[in-house]
């Protein structure tokens, strides 16, 4: 943690991930829009070029919206046998809302705890090999 990272008061990673927070200070936004990272916390000043989730967050929400909207369309079907229109009219926009929602709220979370973590790109160490 560097000294001015001491400035600020802990801030809960999951917690600002999922509001869109800024990692340090837990007040500004870290998102410019939808889905599009911010370049600086207006609070705080912190420098987001650090922030790269990658694809992690897509596939992660695309395994588990795939899950939860499988799932309950299945049990619907045993359950109440809706007509075909009826699952489309249901079942796709869950999964649209319900992707979008959660695919902002890991990409977030996993911002937030490459901050705390200071993760970074990968690197071999050679150093051991010659």
């Amino acid at each position: 943690m560097s000294n001015e990272d001491n400035l600020y008061p802990p801030v809960e990673p999951i917690a600002a991930g999922i509001k869109g927070r800024c990692p340090r200070c837990g007040q500004g936004a870290l998102f410019n829009g939808y889905l599009k990272v911010a370049k600086r916390c207006d609070t705080c000043e912190l420098d987001y070029s650090f922030a790269d989730s990658g694809d992690g967050p897509v596939v992660f929400v695309l395994l588990l919206d795939g899950f939860i909207v499988t799932a309950l369309a299945l049990w619907a079907e045993v359950s109440y046998q809706f007509p075909l229109w009826l699952h489309f009219i249901i079942w796709i926009p869950l999964a649209i809302v319900l992707g979008l929602i959660m695919t902002r709220w890991m990409k977030g979370i996993l911002i937030t705890l490459q901050y705390k973590h200071k993760a970074a790109s990968g690197q071999l160490d050679k150093r051991g090999r010659e």
